[in-house]
């Protein structure tokens, strides 16, 4: 099942999309008893399939990814955590800070999680998962990386406004049964920067969810960011930057397609 968020006559809904335009507007608690009515509703807006509980992030969780940063495999998945000012809808514009202009794009996998999850096992994992959808885990690398501005550590760097679009649908775990088989790409003004599939994931979705669950309460609505695969910006020579003016596409099989724009802050 797909799921959106929209806007239709001044009023937020969850629907399921029956094209472009309309959608069945759902009743009810998304990840509790919800159903979907014959009402079709205009979409008028696009949002974000779900405001986030949290929004928690995995680095350097592909292969050749970690290659490129001429990074070690991590022993454990690394975690880090981006602040719900950075939510973005879908087609509204990633913001070029005042304060940098090294700024990247990653495409990655967004697991939601349907109920709350403490101490999982592996083999349990996916029980708590609602669905999925796609991300763009937009990166200031100088805030990141330099230790002038803080760097050394990930969380400034990912936490500008805007840095984290999401959409443009969610899609029910039981339409994508291996999460770690599905192509997952980036196209930056029509030229394809990352191509790649979710199966060269270090630690796939459900060691993820184990390993997150044994430190941490996973609330219900938590949105995990899995990791990026290679092809970003910054490991090529010269380093690729968004920049205003361009237009930047994730692409995730099965879930769809997120652009936005990028346009410098006012």
């Amino acid at each position: 099942m797909r799921i959106i968020r929209f806007t239709s006559g001044g009023q937020t809904y969850l629907g399921q999309p029956i094209d472009d335009k309309t959608a069945f507007r759902i009743d009810g608690d998304l990840l509790g008893a919800f159903q979907v009515t014959d009402q079709k509703l205009l979409i008028e807006k696009l949002l974000t399939p779900l405001v986030p509980t949290d929004i928690l992030c995995i680095g350097l969780n592909y292969r050749e990814h970690a290659a490129e940063s001429g990074s070690q495999i991590p022993a454990n998945p690394m975690l880090f955590i981006k602040a719900s000012n950075t939510l973005q809808n879908p087609f509204d514009p990633i913001l070029i800070p005042r304060r940098s202009s090294d700024i990247d794009y990653e495409c990655e996998l967004a697991v939601i999680i349907g109920k709350s999850a403490k101490n999982v096992s592996r083999e349990r994992a996916l029980d708590y998962v609602f669905g999925y959808t796609a991300a763009n885990d937009v990166s200031s690398r100088d805030w990141q990386r330099e230790k002038s501005l803080g760097g050394g550590q990930f969380a400034r760097g990912k936490s500008f406004d805007t840095f984290c679009p999401l959409g443009p649908a969610i899609v029910t775990k039981d339409e994508i049964p291996n999460p770690n088989a599905l192509r997952i790409k980036t196209t930056l003004n029509g030229q394809v920067m990352q191509d790649h599939t979710t199966s060269d994931m270090i630690f796939d979705v459900p060691t993820v969810i184990e390993s997150l669950s044994s430190t941490m309460t996973l609330r219900a609505g938590t949105v995990i960011l899995t990791g990026t695969p290679q092809g970003v910006g910054f490991a090529r020579t010269p380093p690729v930057w968004m920049k205003d003016g361009d237009t930047c596409v994730i692409e995730i099989e099965k879930i769809g397609r997120l652009e936005n724009p990028i346009r410098n802050e006012n």
